[in-house]
């Protein structure tokens, strides 16, 4: 009988009717990510008849890497005509000492959450090409919103608030491409992303240098795809821990956000770096 497969917020498969095969596994996919591949790609449903969005390194080639690599050839392409590689790469913005907790959570149970059980049954390609992905997720999503995307703006006069927020929101609606035709599903995810949106941004400010948020980002996402590659998608523990420390990291930064910037005379607005560019 016609089984509707359910929407994975995180990949962007549809869900579309198919046929149920026989023999097929009855494990249940991987529950909705909190993660924001899918901005630069991530989004296309495997061809070759498996229920994964990645079950073949060659899949993960041919409907990211490629994608991907190409958008952060465009982006760069972008930030060397305009001569903004200085302004794109550091942004000397402090904020209090206790926002470094931040990345350093993210990191650590990024680490933590990666489904290694999962990934000792892959081969030795697939996994060496979703480290890849992690890598092209984190430097290309990040070079166009953390990156282009603060620094314009910046240069427009917004105020730090302005900057995470609109930054953020963007980040989110690029995302939300992941979900059409879920209906209000969309956009709870556009919300969720963008709160991811603000953790990179944060990662950003912690040391004033883009390289952070891309590392954290691509941790981040390499330890949620980690579930969703094979031809069998396999949930693990360690993505309830991204889930949790995605709500907790929400529910303290609205209770602390008045407390995210540094003293007045500590504050060094982006504009009083030197630049080297138009």
């Amino acid at each position: 009988m016609p089984v509707r497969s359910r929407p994975d917020p995180f990949t962007g498969a549809s869900g579309r009717l198919r046929r149920a095969r026989p023999g097929a596994s009855s494990r249940a996919a991987p529950p909705a990510t909190t993660g924001s591949g899918g901005g630069l790609g991530l989004g296309r449903r495997g061809t070759s008849g498996s229920d994964s969005q990645f079950p073949t390194a060659e899949s993960i080639v041919r409907n990211a890497l490629i994608p991907i690599g190409a958008s952060i050839v465009f982006a760069a392409g972008v930030v060397t005509w305009l001569g903004w590689w200085r302004e794109v790469l550091h942004y000397r913005v402090p904020v209090r000492h206790w926002v470094r907790w931040v990345p350093i959570s993210m990191i650590a149970v990024a680490l933590i959450g990666v489904n290694y059980a999962h990934l000792a049954d892959q081969s030795a390609s697939l996994v060496v090409c979703l480290l890849v992905l992690g890598v092209f997720v984190g430097v290309g999503e990040e070079l166009m919103f953390r990156g282009i995307g603060v620094h314009v703006f910046s240069r427009a006069g917004f105020s730090e608030g302005k900057i995470a927020l609109y930054s953020s929101v963007v980040f989110g609606l690029v995302h939300i491409s992941n979900a059409f035709g879920e209906g209000a599903q969309a956009l709870v995810q556009a919300l969720v992303v963008s709160t991811s949106g603000y953790f990179f941004y944060l990662c950003l400010r912690v040391r004033g240098t883009l390289l952070l948020p891309m590392l954290v980002h691509g941790l981040w996402d390499t330890s949620l795809i980690s579930n969703l590659v094979g031809d069998s998608p396999q949930a693990s523990l360690g993505m309830v821990l991204v889930i949790v420390l995605q709500v907790v990291l929400i529910v303290v930064l609205a209770v602390r956000r008045r407390s995210v910037e540094p003293a007045s005379g500590n504050l060094v607005p982006p504009a009083e770096t030197p630049a080297t560019g138009a």
